[in-house]
Parts: C-alpha cells; structure tokens; sequence
C-alpha cells in the first residue's frame, strides 16, 4: 500500500493551492480519506475528511476556504485550498481509514508567506 500526498509548495497569502492524495494498494473507494497537518512545535490537527459516501467535514479555521473531494477512478482525494493565511503554514498529511485499517503518505509542506 502507498499513499503519496503532492501539491505543496510556497504561495502568497489570499492564494491557492490544490492538494493531491493517490493511494494505490486499497480499494481506494471503500476509505475515508482525512486531511491534517502539523506546524513545528503543534500537534497534528485534522483539516478535513471526506466518506467513503462523499460526506464531507471541515475544521472550523478552513470553512468557506478549503474543499475536500475524492475521484474514485483516478484512486485520489484532493484539497482545494483558497484564501491561503500564514497561519496555514505546515506539513500536510494524507490519511485513508476504513473500520480496519488506516494508512498515511508522507506529507507535504505548504508554506504561505510573502
């Protein structure tokens, strides 16, 4: 199994960016796909997750800025990150999660700075 998260990099506040997360090995349509990340010195927070049956959550700091969404036949959940602020800024991590397992990618960082 890999899950192999891309899309990172270095924006401008008020930017965008879109996040990728492929997973190969799973029957990717049957996960949960989970979005967090981690700045230095902080705990791991979830960002947002999407079902299996496509019900989305967000945390509260993202709403109305970042979209989670999945295409099944491609094997890949993505974030669509708007709005970016400095306080974005952190290593962001893919998880895929059914009732028995639960796998992650490496993660990629976002930093949003001007």
């Amino acid at each position: 199994v890999q899950v192999v998260e891309s899309g990172g990099g270095l924006v401008e506040p008020g930017g965008s960016l879109r996040l990728s997360c492929t997973a190969s090995g799973i029957v990717f349509s049957t996960y949960t796909v989970h979005w967090y990340r981690q700045a230095p010195g902080k705990q791991r927070d979830l960002v947002a997750r999407i079902t299996s049956g496509g019900t989305t959550n967000y945390a509260d700091s993202v709403k109305g800025r970042f979209t989670i969404s999945r295409d099944n036949a491609k094997n890949t959940g993505y974030l669509q990150m708007n709005s970016l602020k400095p306080e974005d800024t952190a290593v962001y991590y893919c998880q895929t999660q059914n009732a028995v397992f639960d796998y992650w990618g490496q993660g990629t960082q976002v930093t949003v700075s001007s």
